[in-house]
């Protein structure tokens, strides 16, 4: 998978989660089903577009 590294990065917080893909700042016409991601060992990456997403750095998760 050499190209994980290249597909886009959207980093959450905490309050942001659960984790879920397509998100909100995607447009509308590049939409797939919503997919929730289990980020709680460091990266997870959609299985349509091949999003990668991140927990920030410091961010605690509490209650997940």
């Amino acid at each position: 998978m050499s190209d994980l590294k290249e597909m886009p990065l959207v980093e959450l917080t905490a309050k942001d989660l659960p984790a879920f893909c397509p998100n909100p700042s995607m447009p509308r016409w590049s939409t797939h089903p919503r997919v929730f991601l289990d980020i709680s060992h460091g990266e997870a990456r959609c299985p349509y577009c091949g999003t990668r997403y991140k927990l920030k750095a410091g961010e605690v998760v509490k209650g997940h």
